[in-house]
């Protein structure tokens, strides 16, 4: 076998149009505003499923890319997915993406509460920046934690981001995250069901960024 397709430009845009071919072809088309970020997972992860299971507020890709341009930082729950975030895509925004995990305040803050370093991570994005897009895919502590205190706190962050994988705490918080968020006019995309993981979070992420900036065509953001 021959490769037909060498340099990362033409392999992205032919990559992309068979997602698109194969999503028309099991009638999964999705509709214009979401089409970058169900494309992008897609793209990463080779799993059509989530074409059905990433759910979607009303508004939640508009209001991601608003955040975006407006220089709103993006907070992951874990540094896999912020090592994931395009960073000239960033740049371009004059944006930022940071993770707490490793932040020794919130490893003792977890130690004193007894509760986990997810919950402290977001506890202290909370704190230091309210209208963050909060991107998490690893930890359901994370997102129980956003859900509570959107609802008990008023934390309106600019998006939330629920992709964790796994089997225990997963759906369920999957599930009370969107209701919240539904319920508060809290903008979200969540991976319902079992599936996501930080590299779910990030391609969502990375999604946003190059629609917010102008770089979903791979020549704009330098390939060949």
């Amino acid at each position: 076998m021959t490769p037909q397709h060498h340099l990362p430009a033409d392999i992205e845009r032919t990559s992309l149009s068979i997602i698109t071919a194969e999503l028309d072809a099991m009638g999964l088309t999705p509709p214009p505003e979401t089409a970058a970020v169900v494309k992008r997972v897609i793209h990463t992860t080779a799993d059509f499923d989530y074409a059905r299971n990433l759910r979607f507020t009303s508004g939640a890709v508009a209001a991601g890319v608003a955040a975006l341009q407006a220089a709103a930082p993006i907070v992951t729950d874990t540094n896999m997915a912020l090592s994931g975030i395009t960073k000239p895509g960033l740049a371009r925004l004059g944006g930022t993406a940071l993770c707490y995990m490793a932040d020794p305040e919130v490893a003792a803050l977890a130690k004193a509460n007894g509760t986990t370093r997810a919950v402290a991570s977001m506890q202290k994005a909370a704190a230091e920046h309210p209208g963050a897009i909060l991107a998490v895919g690893n930890a359901p502590t994370a997102l129980l934690t956003i859900a509570d205190l959107i609802e008990t706190a008023g934390l309106r962050p600019a998006l939330v981001i629920g992709v964790p994988v796994g089997f225990v705490n997963v759906v369920e918080s999957k599930e009370r995250l969107f209701a919240v968020c539904t319920a508060h006019g809290v903008p979200a995309i969540v991976a319902m069901g079992r599936k996501g993981g930080s590299n779910v979070a990030a391609a969502i992420c990375n999604a946003l960024v190059y629609s917010a900036a102008g770089m979903l065509d791979p020549t704009d953001r330098g390939w060949k």
